[in-house]
C-alpha cells in the first residue's frame, strides 16, 4: 500500500483500484478504537472490486499527528475527503503522484469508527456509508469501559496498553460524555436513513445491541441484525456481505 498525508497531520494508507472504471469510487476505511490498523487486507479486497480506498489513521493516533479527539474523528474523515478532492494524491516515500477524480465517496466503519461513517453522512459529498457494529450513543461510555479494563481513568489504561499510539489526555475524552461530541444520537434527526446501513449482532458485549436497533428505526436506517457473532468484525462483515453493501452503494 501507498502512504500520504492530509492536511499535513492526517496519515493515510491508499490503493488505487486494481481495474479502473468510467467511474471514479472511492471508499474511505475507519477503524474502531483502541485498535492496531489492520484493515490493509480489506483495502486490497475493495480495490480489487474497483474501488480507490483510503485507511486513515485518526488524528492523533498512530502515525498521525495532532491530539486524539482534539477534533471530532468526523472532521477527519471531512479533512481526507478535501484532500482527494484536489485530485492529486502524492506518495509520501518517493513523490509519485496519482490522479483521482471522485464521482462517488463512500465510508466504512466499524465501532467507534462507526460513529463517523454514521456523521460522515452529513457531509453532502459522501453518498453513502456502512457502519458495522457502530457505537450510536456515548451513554455506553461507562459500560465500555468496565468491560475493557478496571483502570479508573480510561485515557491511562490507553497510555499503558498501547504507549504513544494514542495521544489521548482525559479532558478530550471525557468530551464524548458531553452527547453533543462525535455522538450519532445527537444527530439522528438531520441523518438521511436510506443512505446508511448498519451490521450488528445480538451477542455484541459491548454495544447494546437494542439501542443500536432503536436508533436505526428512527433514523430510518436499514439495519442487518444477526443473532450471534460478538463485536463484529469489519473486515469479515464487508467480505461476507459484498454483494449485499455493493447493491447498497450502486443503487
Amino acid at each position: 500500500m501507498f502512504r500520504t498525508r492530509f492536511n499535513k497531520e492526517i496519515v493515510a494508507e491508499f490503493l488505487p483500484p486494481v481495474r479502473q472504471g468510467k467511474k471514479h469510487r472511492v471508499i474511505i476505511l475507519c477503524d474502531g478504537m483502541p485498535s492496531v490498523p489492520t484493515k490493509q487486507p480489506l483495502a486490497e479486497f475493495l480495490a480489487r472490486k474497483g474501488y480507490w480506498v483510503f485507511y486513515p489513521r485518526w488524528r492523533g493516533a498512530w502515525e498521525s499527528g495532532g491530539k486524539f479527539l482534539e477534533k471530532s474523528p468526523a472532521e477527519d474523515i471531512a479533512d481526507v475527503i478535501t484532500g482527494i478532492e484536489k485530485g492529486c494524491i502524492r506518495e509520501s516515500a518517493f513523490g509519485q503522484e496519482f490522479r483521482v477524480k471522485p464521482d462517488e465517496i463512500f465510508v466504512i466503519g466499524g465501532s467507534f469508527g462507526g460513529a463517523a461513517a454514521i456523521l460522515s453522512l452529513l457531509d453532502r459529498r459522501v453518498k453513502k456509508a456502512v457502519a458495522n457494529c457502530p457505537v450510536v450513543d456515548w451513554s455506553v461510555l461507562d459500560e465500555e469501559q468496565q468491560k475493557e479494563t478496571s483502570n479508573k481513568s480510561y485515557p491511562a489504561y490507553i497510555r499503558e496498553a498501547f504507549g504513544n499510539g494514542y495521544r489521548l489526555t482525559d479532558k478530550n475524552w471525557n468530551k464524548l460524555r458531553r452527547g453533543n461530541f462525535y455522538n450519532p444520537a445527537h444527530h439522528v434527526a438531520e441523518l438521511t436513513g436510506s443512505k446508511i446501513m448498519m451490521f450488528h449482532a445480538k451477542d455484541d458485549p459491548y454495544i447494546p445491541w437494542k439501542q443500536v436497533d432503536d436508533f436505526a428505526r428512527r433514523a430510518g436506517i436499514r439495519l442487518v441484525l444477526l443473532a450471534r457473532g460478538g463485536h463484529l468484525s469489519t473486515s469479515r462483515t464487508v467480505q461476507e456481505y459484498w454483494p449485499r453493501i455493493r447493491r447498497f452503494f450502486e443503487a
